[in-house]
């Protein structure tokens, strides 16, 4: 945003140099990019002076030059040679002496002492186009008698010197969008320093309603889009060319002067911020505005004259019959005020910053009135700026204030009241302010103390400061006033060491799985926590009104947080696999995000939300494919459950301390919880549903396992690694095979043997399982291997027959069981 030197001192008295101020400015956190000097008229008028023809006569070599002698104030007047049709002796006139360098665009040349035809001529008699005064070319210029010779075109015309400052404004300091906003900062930059200054900004104590000859009613269909809107006619003005100050502004920071009303909004919204819109009055059909949406597809003509297809999420003004006008962002092709107009409507408004934004963003359309309103205006100026912009329309376009102000506002934007503690404002500054130069840095910023006592401040915070909203706001908007430079660097060097807590423990056991997956065969990925809400539509597990939805999304492909890593890994897979690369294993651990409603209302605002670590890992295509030594053979979810559970065993969850469980939802076509005796899931895995994985274009078979990472640490808190001697007694194995029904889990005999003997019993494994014709129907066999152990003496025969009894025996009783 460019910001004008000597616009700003209009605002602020200050005596710092264009870089001084840039320092100042960049100090207080409105980052200066760039100092130039610019001039109303390119090259100032520099070596130009006003002089008078004392002789002139005709040229003996041309029909159509003439001889003059010119007094420019010097010892003796100096020949030039002219060919302007009516220079004549008397003229009071404009000379570029001799090495003035005059400008045509962005070429240039320079004067110099030539010969004419003969005649030496020491200078140039300009017109007005030659020297960027004007653009007439019939002549030269003709000045007033008055006029002494030897004056200085400069000082005539009046010409000053400004400089640009680019001020590179970042998105939360909405507050910084203006001239005056500027000055704000350099107010408070200036009373912090000591100097004596003062903040104003033009009065509008002289507004007053000359009639009531043009009533236009005003409705706001959508108050929450549109937070507040004014406006007021005006009748009998006379839209023409601006005054040369008004002009000289807006072209000092690149703005390009249209016509006096134009004009006067350009002016407010780039001295003040505040956007304003001037509609031709009779325009508007059945003399109402209304704020309001239109039905999605209804076509509209904007002022480029491009049409374009409204959503019914855009905010549009409209009269009685059609649309006017994009809400904050765009006008319509007949909105304008042309040189036509006599009597206007004037708009100042505060529209919702998202509403604006997204409409914005769905046409393509950045506009400096847009560019505000995206990050917030103050709506406490919009009554303000309304009543400047019609008394300088009145000043400068005549006219009369043809009704009252039209002011719809129903739920009034508050100012932030934030505590301040003054103890937690000494730490992160690292420095101990006093307090009245905290007061004084406050009151600068134009925030008000509610309450003070010796060790807190209650503060009140102007709406305009949408990037204060917490204690540690104002702290920063203290510190960057006050000065990072003038916190000094200590000397000494404080070390606050603390033991290691779950955090640091968690960090280890993460790098500890990566490097077993790795090691694997695992690739790590790491997706967008971002996610699109349409994927979570029509899902159980995965509700979408559990989404936390983002209040500013750049897209509807971005516009929620991640329940589950699921989704992310397919996109990989999908992406990999049209890439001809689909034998793959995936893990990543990452956040998932949820929502839930039945929070709301509790004193803590961020109650209803909650967020988890997670472990997600991905199995699919080809085990082994390509290999001379194996054949190809395809990975599976079997494949899958053996890198679940060597997690878990590395972890320390040992088999006994979780329960398996199988299930089937519209995520997992075949899925298997493991949870801990608590009843806490611990981690699913399954074989990815054909309707989600269509849904990322994967024609193949994915094998997903998504751990809850938070309850396996705090599964594994309380364990304590330990070292003993291998044992010195054999281990004795027995194997059963046992005909069972075949909805019978393997699980099922592994929970029921590890509970019958808890002490000798050392694993359980299945090394064949059988289903043929040779089994009744509904029937399948298992044969399972139990390994025994004591390890303070050698297992007998009658105790390892006493516990294969009692196994057998709870085998058959709880699962009906039989040995084959």
């Amino acid at each position: 945003m460019n910001i004008s030197y000597n616009w700003l001192k209009e605002y602020v008295d200050f005596d710092l140099t264009p870089d001084e101020l840039a320092a100042a400015l960049t100090s207080t956190g409105l980052e200066i990019g760039e100092v130039e000097e610019v001039e109303t008229i390119k090259g100032g008028l520099e070596g130009l002076v006003i002089g008078k023809v004392l002789t002139c006569v005709e040229h003996p070599n041309s029909d159509h030059l003439h001889i003059t002698t010119v007094d420019l104030g010097l010892d003796e007047p100096v020949q030039i040679v002219c060919g302007a049709p009516n220079v004549a002796a008397g003229q009071t006139v404009v000379v570029a002496t001799v090495g003035t360098e005059l400008y045509d665009g962005d070429s240039s040349f320079k004067i110099k002492k030539s010969k004419v035809r003969g005649e030496e001529s020491l200078g140039m008699i300009c017109s007005e186009v030659e020297i960027g005064v004007g653009t007439a070319t019939e002549g030269i210029i003709e000045l007033s008698e008055e006029v002494k010779p030897g004056t200085l075109a400069k000082e005539y015309y009046n010409i000053k010197s400004d400089y640009l400052l680019e001020v590179d404004i970042t998105p939360n300091r909405a507050d910084g969008c203006s001239h005056y906003g500027v000055a704000r900062d350099v107010y408070a930059y200036l009373k912090r320093n000591g100097v004596a200054a003062s903040l104003r900004k033009p009065s509008v104590a002289a507004f007053e309603v000359d009639n009531s000859k043009l009533d236009i009613e005003v409705e706001v269909d959508n108050t929450k889009a549109c937070v507040r809107y004014a406006g007021l006619s005006m009748t009998g003005v006379t839209v023409k060319d601006s005054p040369d100050w008004l002009k000289d502004k807006l072209n000092v920071i690149g703005v390009r002067p249209i016509n006096n009303v134009v004009d006067v909004t350009n002016y407010i919204l780039f001295a003040f911020g505040q956007p304003l819109h001037c509609f031709d009055a009779d325009a508007i059909s059945s003399n109402k505005v209304c704020v309001k949406t239109l039905p999605e597809g209804t076509p509209f003509v904007t002022l480029d004259e491009q049409e374009r297809k409204l959503s019914e999420n855009d905010l549009m003004i409209c009269n009685g019959d059609e649309p006017m006008c994009i809400a904050g962002v765009f006008g319509g092709i007949k909105s304008g005020a042309t040189h036509e107009t006599t009597n206007i409507f004037i708009e100042s408004a505060y529209f919702h910053p998202t509403w604006v934004r997204k409409t914005a963003r769905r046409h393509g359309l950045n506009t400096d009135a847009s560019f505000r309103f995206e990050r917030g205006v103050d709506p406490n100026a919009v009554i303000y700026c309304l009543q400047l912009a019609a008394l300088m329309i009145k000043d400068l376009a005549g006219g009369e204030i043809s009704s009252s102000i039209k002011d719809i506002y129903p739920e009034p934007i508050k100012d932030q009241v934030i505590e301040l503690d003054i103890d937690k404002m000494n730490r992160l500054i690292g420095k101990e302010i006093p307090a009245d130069m905290v007061l004084s840095i406050i009151s600068s910023l134009e925030m008000k103390v509610l309450e003070q006592s010796a060790d807190k401040l209650t503060l009140s915070v102007p709406a305009y400061r949408v990037d204060v909203r917490r204690d540690v706001d104002v702290i920063e908007d203290i510190m960057r006033i006050y000065g990072y430079n003038n916190i000094e660097v200590s000397d000494s060097l404080k070390l606050s060491l603390s033991p290691k807590g779950e955090a640091d423990r968690s960090n280890k056991l993460q790098n500890l799985i990566s490097e077993q997956l790795v090691g694997c065969g695992f690739n790590e990925i790491l997706n967008n926590s971002l996610t699109k809400s349409a994927l979570y539509e029509n899902l159980n597990k995965f509700a979408a009104d559990k989404l936390v939805m983002l209040l500013n999304p750049l897209s509807s492909d971005l516009n929620a947080m991640r329940q589950t890593l699921l989704f992310g890994g397919l996109t990989s897979i999908a992406r990999n696999a049209n890439r001809k690369n689909a034998d793959l294993k995936f893990f990543e651990f990452g956040n998932c995000y949820f929502f839930d409603a039945s929070r709301k209302g509790e004193q803590n605002e961020l109650a209803p939300y909650s967020e988890g670590y997670r472990l997600g890992v991905w199995v699919t295509g080809k085990r082994v494919s390509s290999s001379w030594a194996h054949p190809d053979e395809k990975s599976s979810v079997f494949e899958l459950k053996a890198y679940v559970e060597n997690i878990f065993t590395r972890m320390g969850i040992s088999p006994k301390a979780r329960v398996e469980e199988t299930f089937n939802d519209e995520i997992m076509a075949s899925g298997l919880s493991y949870r801990s005796h608590g009843g806490k899931e611990l981690a699913v895995i399954g074989v990815v549903s054909n309707k989600i994985t269509k849904a990322f274009d994967i024609d193949h078979e994915v094998y997903y396992a998504e751990l809850n990472w938070d309850e396996l640490i705090r599964a594994t808190r309380k364990n304590v690694i330990s070292f003993k001697e291998l044992p010195k007694y054999p281990e004795v194995r027995r194997d059963l095979a046992l005909l069972l029904d075949a909805s019978v889990p393997f699980s099922a005999i592994e929970e029921i043997a590890n509970k019958s003997e808890r002490k000798l019993l050392k694993s359980v494994s299945l090394f064949d399982v059988y289903e043929g014709d040779k089994l009744e129907a509904g029937k399948k066999s298992y044969a399972v291997c139990f390994i025994l152990q004591d390890e303070t003496k050698t297992l007998n025969d009658k105790t390892i027959d006493k516990v294969m009894s009692k196994l057998i025996s709870n085998l058959e009783s709880e699962l009906g069981a039989k040995l084959r």
